[in-house]
């Protein structure tokens, strides 16, 4: 993503409103945030829908008759869309770690996991980064990733999407798989310190690239593709070698103001948040547009 700085709302605004919601989605884009980043897994019967965790979180779903789920489960690869259609995401569980973390989360009661369709259609000129979810170490807890991404690139081209999405992923088995059947889908390559290259990397060694993690996607990667680090992860030193490389740089989550500007500063072409309107108003603090453009 290259054209100019984006404000990339993290699960929509998880700040503000419930995460991966159709109803957070479209809060966030009143308040003008219009670029995303959202998750999607596959349920049992092959649909793509919008959730961040191989299981359901105890911390915000709730069951039919509205009692908190007594601990993480069931897994979103056992139920079927209209089962998942069951549950409520649009709430905090009070004294849970996430409520502590996102206290002004307004809640959406109600609310459900999203299909992927459903919220490219809801939002048709929003851009979206579109995190899929698999684990090289627990095939068990989602669908392979073949299909995984066959299933979101079936619903990115019924809502005409294809020029406004990048798909992105830690395994980068999905973007690899991508890239071959689908050259025109543009890529980012997450990394972390907890994801190691061997799974993680689909065969890319560091050792083969100096050990440079810039190196490494630009490897893997397509001219023009990016590079999304967690965001402690990245250096000045990183930044510059990955833009002479071609690559754009798009780190997450940041959420303190200090860390924004800093990395504003620094010159990255994006900055994926819980809070884009404090990302908003540092932006335009440093006197950064946030037109979205596409590259």
């Amino acid at each position: 993503m290259a054209g100019g700085f984006r404000i990339i709302g993290h699960r929509g605004a998880r700040g503000l409103f419930p995460e991966n919601t159709l109803e957070g989605f479209q809060g966030a884009w009143a308040l003008g945030v219009r670029a995303f980043e959202l998750d999607v897994g596959l349920t049992r019967d092959g649909v793509a829908v919008v959730a961040h965790d191989p299981v359901l979180n105890p911390d915000l779903t709730r069951d039919a008759a509205g009692a908190w789920l007594p601990g993480p489960g069931p897994a979103i690869h056992a139920l079927t869309a209209a089962e998942l259609a069951g549950f409520d995401v649009g709430r905090l569980r009070p004294g849970s770690r996430a409520a502590g973390l996102f206290p002004r989360q307004r809640p959406h009661d109600g609310a459900r996991v999203p299909d992927l369709a459903a919220v490219l259609a809801a939002l048709p000129a929003a851009e979206w980064i579109i995190e899929i979810k698999t684990d090289p170490t627990r095939p068990d807890l989602t669908a392979p990733p073949d299909l995984l991404a066959d299933a979101v690139l079936t619903q990115i081209d019924r809502a005409d999407a294809a020029a406004r999405v990048v798909v992105e992923s830690f395994d980068w088995r999905i973007q690899a798989y991508v890239r071959r059947v689908r050259p025109d889908i543009g890529l980012a390559y997450l990394t972390r310190p907890d994801a190691p290259a061997d799974p993680w990397w689909a065969g890319i060694d560091p050792a083969d690239h100096g050990g440079s993690v810039p190196a490494c996607v630009a490897a893997a990667g397509p001219a023009g593709c990016a590079w999304a680090p967690a965001f402690a992860q990245l250096t000045r030193a990183a930044l510059r070698e990955a833009h002479a490389l071609g690559l754009a740089v798009l780190p997450w989550t940041v959420n303190a103001p200090a860390d924004m500007r800093r990395l504003i500063g620094w010159g990255v072409d994006g900055i994926i948040t819980d809070d884009p309107d404090i990302l908003a108003a540092v932006t335009a603090a440093a006197g950064n547009s946030t037109t979205p453009t596409r590259g």
